[in-house]
């Protein structure tokens, strides 16, 4: 990448895809400025510090989130819509979580802007904004929490390779807990081994969620 090509976003970009390598440590100027193939200097032109470059990542990385409001479908299906972007892009991106704890990230567009669509939508749904925004806090916990959570999680730095036998020692583990004291925790050990299926895991829990805003909205 050379200079007159750099851009606020590719900069951004780049940055992410090193904190999703590397972990959100690794992010400096400097080392960006290597891995673009400049001087320090040209990375300041865009960011002033190492706050404003975390700032800018996580701008970058929400930009996909959008829930408009004046869109013809119900609000539960925006909402369910919004969602599935935000776990989609936590799931892409491992080192977002991190990054979002890190900053103020009211201080972004692309998160104030998805925030505040996603309050007009939970409006029509029938709760006041504090509300809504409680319920827009949970969802991006829960979409943080849901990553974490993915079956088949490894330790870091583990390879793939590696994984079956780590998901065989933990099922074992599990299976030996005594049996008249946890009957359930044995019962799903026998799961455990197995390669899990990603995909529903996440639709199960996508639906789990958005049902429990809906039933409150409908309690109302």
């Amino acid at each position: 990448m050379t200079g007159d090509r750099l851009t606020k976003a590719t900069v951004a970009e780049c940055a992410l895809r090193l904190a999703d390598a590397e972990g959100v440590e690794a992010v400096t100027i400097r080392r960006l400025a290597k891995e673009q193939g400049v001087t320090p200097m040209a990375l300041y032109w865009h960011f002033k510090n190492k706050d404003e470059l975390l700032l800018g990542i996580v701008d970058h990385a929400l930009a996909t989130v959008r829930a408009d409001p004046a869109a013809g479908d119900p609000w539960q299906k925006r909402l369910r819509t919004v969602f599935e972007a935000v776990v989609a892009v936590m799931r892409e991106h491992p080192a977002l979580p991190t990054l979002l704890h890190a900053v103020d990230k009211t201080q972004t567009e692309s998160f104030s802007r998805a925030t505040n669509d996603t309050l007009a939508l939970l409006s029509d749904a029938g709760f006041t904004v504090e509300e809504g925004y409680w319920i827009a806090t949970h969802l991006l916990n829960a979409a943080m929490g849901l990553v974490a959570g993915e079956p088949g999680w490894c330790p870091p730095g583990m390879a793939s390779e590696d994984a079956a036998e780590w998901r065989r020692q933990k099922r074992l583990r599990m299976s030996l807990l005594p049996a008249d004291r946890f009957p359930m925790m044995i019962e799903y050990a026998a799961s455990v081994g197995d390669v899990p299926d990603v995909d529903r895991y996440y639709a199960f829990c996508v639906d789990l969620i958005i049902a429990g805003v809906e039933a409150m909205a409908a309690s109302r």
